[in-house]
């Protein structure tokens, strides 16, 4: 009996330790909560998931005893590796004890800090009995009432849009402070009062619009003014707004998860859940600015934003000043000295630098020394930008140095300094900064707890505990070795995950290939092989066959270029080997081989054509300004354009491709010509700096080998070349059926394919600044 008292008395006092709540969750998730309900942060099993399993909402962990509750993918189990698409309580994280989300008997949906303080709420009330919480199948939070939702989360987002979510006026999307602080950052997506979608830097001190340019009208950037403000991203990628902005992803179509979100750097991107190698990571699929330097307040004032493919986007004081806050670049830098008085200043000279906004004034037909002379005459400018057009000196005076950035054009700008600064100066500094701008926030977020048990009983429930635990781990250290003895047997039928890039060796090649028997191409320098690797993957393996210094030099350039590069329109690569005189790369297996082999055996029909025109421009768009470097292909042609199982089109062979450096030039001079004569643009052969405008000539003339089924290297029937063809078209010609493929001449429509005439005939232009860039072409091929 005194044993059974024992027990009784241990079983009051531990009960006598839980805190009382009106928790109904269990622990086991649960897909609904009701009137009276809670989901407590001290049970990691109090969560939400959806009905199809994909999203789930519970307490998320955003710093030392701080939580959130949110929403995220629930592949993602821990804290650290989920993708986070929606939270409540971003700004006023709650206590990691005794917090809890609860839905009142009001109908209102509360989220209490330590079971106290309400800090957040849907502020909703309902007389009715039925009033549910439930995450649907779509990422969308919803408190049920009768007849309708009295809340979602849909209406209220924090960074994250989730497809077929609508945008409107009452919407807006804020940044995080950093990526590993969940609270509002200055970055913020929204319709202004003209419906007008844009991207807005609030920080600090400034306000400024940077997207669309400001620099633009809205005609120019062809957006709509006082039009309904919606927008949508739906489930294959297409994006649509009512001021007539829209864009497909570069994976339009494709079947993955989607978000669209604005990151900490205040650029808005779209991703997608891609698997490779049987591991799955987020992809960027679009992107609103290509140049990361031109998103104002990156890198705070009186700095200066640059970037190049080693470093990223760095930043770096002004010369003459220095950094206010060393683990925050948004505040940027400050004087290191008092303002100079009008005798003590001088004007520092700063090369191919910008920067944008806070001019208080335009002098016009002022000399340089005019310019300095007004500016030392006031005590407010900082600095004044001088330019020339159409025969007219001017410069613009500013109170405050924004937004500064490198570029590749010959601007200059002056900043007024004291004269022991200036003479200090070294110009080479700028180019040869190692300042990193991670743009991070590190002060941790810390929620104290106040412990109002008495302290014996506590030590009694730590002792009791810990004989508990002790027990526990016996018990899993004899469960683990009887499953281990049990899975030695199995352990073989295991194989390693592949990785995304690797290095082979000869021997595996050799034997892949089955000793290089099966030839599926050749090139000038190269042979191509198909073989079988150990993990059973179909692979590509291309040889080298010119070893000598030159074809080693190609190799490493083709091997650290190709390796950075990952979109859907380019082969993707699995890795090289570089062992003796042996030089093989190795890429995936393109069924339907090569875009010319297919033309000639005429198999294509118009809507694949079509289709392939489009990834062909995504592809070629993404290496020359969306990857971390910017690349010329150089040779651009049907051979080079390989056909998946579906007929997706993925630009190969980068043997011949050039890296651009992004810190400054956007042209370059070349040794040698390079490309195939027929596909070459005029420049070649002009001496003329070489530029993207290469690649878009290239793909000009692939469109029309693909529109007339005639190569630019033969000439037809009746003697005529393709350019004699291409300077016909562009005198016009009544009928289509002329000039278009016999294969597809009964199945294209008329006004579709007079568009995709004009386009090419655009590209192929012997003027390179008339051609498009590929952006550009991609947007009117999606308007076609």
């Amino acid at each position: 009996m005194a044993v059974h008292f024992h027990l009784l008395f241990l079983t009051v006092s531990i009960l006598s330790q839980i805190p009382l709540s009106s928790s109904s969750s269990s622990s086991f998730p649960v897909d609904t909560l009701t009137r009276g309900s809670s989901l407590s942060v001290d049970n990691e099993d109090d969560i939400l998931v959806s009905p199809n399993g994909l999203f789930t909402a519970g307490f998320h962990q955003v710093g030392e005893n701080a939580y959130g509750f949110a929403i995220w993918f629930s592949e993602q189990a821990t804290s650290r590796s989920r993708t986070v698409v929606w939270m409540a309580n971003r700004d006023a994280p709650v206590n990691g004890k005794h917090s809890m989300l609860s839905v009142l008997d009001d109908g209102n949906l509360v989220l209490r800090d330590a079971g106290k303080d309400v800090i957040w709420s849907t502020q909703t009330k309902s007389t009715f009995s039925l009033v549910q919480l439930r995450l649907h199948s779509t990422g969308n939070l919803v408190l049920h009432g009768p007849g309708k939702p009295l809340w979602q989360s849909f209406d209220h987002p924090t960074d994250t849009l989730l497809p077929n979510q609508l945008f409107t006026k009452k919407t807006q999307l804020v940044s995080s402070r950093s990526s590993t602080n969940y609270s509002s950052g200055f970055y913020k997506l929204f319709f202004d009062n003209d419906s007008i979608l844009r991207l807005l830097y609030d920080g600090p001190e400034t306000t400024t619009v940077f997207w669309p340019h400001p620099s633009l009208r809205t005609w120019e950037v062809r957006r709509f003014q006082y039009i309904d403000s919606r927008a949508i991203l739906d489930a294959d990628g297409q994006f649509n707004s009512s001021d007539g902005f829209s864009f497909r992803s570069a994976d339009y179509g494709v079947r993955r998860l989607r978000i669209m979100k604005i990151d900490t750097d205040g650029n808005l991107r779209v991703y997608s859940l891609v698997e490779h190698q049987r591991r799955m990571s987020w992809e960027v699929q679009w992107q609103a600015l290509s140049k990361p330097c031109q998103i104002h307040g990156i890198c705070g004032p009186n700095s200066l934003c640059a970037y190049s493919p080693n470093l990223g986007r760095t930043c770096l004081c002004l010369h003459g000043y220095k950094l206010v806050n060393s683990e925050d670049w948004s505040y940027g830098c400050e004087p290191e000295s008092q303002p100079c008085t009008q005798d003590d200043c001088d004007f520092l000279e700063l090369r191919h630098v910008e920067f944008y906004g806070y001019d208080v004034r335009l002098l016009i037909n002022r000399s340089l020394d005019a310019c300095k002379k007004d500016c030392l005459r006031d005590n407010s400018c900082r600095g004044f930008q001088p330019g020339w057009k159409d025969g007219i000196h001017y410069c613009f005076i500013k109170t405050s140095l924004h937004n500064g950035y490198q570029m590749g054009v010959d601007y200059f700008m002056y900043i007024k300094l004291p004269k022991s600064s200036v003479s200090s100066f070294n110009q080479k500094t700028i180019v040869q900064s190692s300042f990193s701008c991670p743009l991070l926030v590190l002060t941790p977020i810390i929620r104290s707890y106040k412990k109002y048990h008495d302290i014996k009983s506590l030590k009694f429930m730590y002792i009791l505990g810990c004989m508990v635990g002790f027990i526990e781990i016996i018990c899993v250290v004899i469960v683990w070795y009887c499953n281990r003895k049990h899975s030695t047997t199995s352990e073989q039928i295991y194989f390693p995950a592949a990785t995304e890039f690797r290095k082979f060796t000869y021997n595996e090649l050799k034997k892949a290939s089955r000793n290089f028997s099966e030839e599926i191409g050749r090139g000038g320098a190269s042979i191509v092989y198909k073989g079988r690797l150990a993990d059973n993957r179909i692979a590509a393996i291309k040889r080298l066959t010119n070893t000598n210094h030159q074809g080693e030099a190609e190799f490493q350039a083709e091997i650290s270029t190709i390796r950075r590069l990952n979109h859907m329109n380019l082969i993707q690569t699995w890795g090289y080997c570089a062992e003796g005189k042996h030089r093989l790369v190795v890429y995936e297996y393109m069924e339907n081989g090569s875009l010319a082999e297919i033309l000639e055996a005429g198999k294509l029909d118009w809507a694949t054509r079509f289709e392939i025109a489009k990834g062909i421009a995504k592809g070629l768009a993404y290496l020359h300004e969306e990857c971390l470097e910017w690349i010329l292909h150089c040779d651009v042609k049907p051979h080079n354009i390989l056909l998946d199982a579906n007929y997706n089109p993925k630009v190969a062979d980068f043997g011949l491709s050039r890296l651009l450096d992004r810190s400054g030039i956007n042209q370059w001079n070349f040794s040698m010509m390079r490309g195939t004569r027929g596909y070459m643009a005029p420049e070649w052969a002009s001496n003329l700096p070489i530029t993207s405008k290469v690649d878009v000539f290239s793909y000009g003339v692939v469109i029309l080998e693909m529109i007339t089924g005639r190569s630019p290297a033969i000439k037809i029937e009746n003697g005529e070349s393709m350019r004699a063809l291409i300077n016909r078209m562009r005198d016009g010609i009544e009928e289509l059926d002329e000039i278009v493929d016999l294969s597809i001449r009964d199945q294209y429509n008329q006004t579709v394919m007079e568009n995709l005439v004009r386009i090419a005939l655009q590209c192929v232009e012997e003027d390179r600044e008339a051609r498009p860039s590929m952006r550009h072409v991609i947007d009117m091929l999606v308007h076609v």
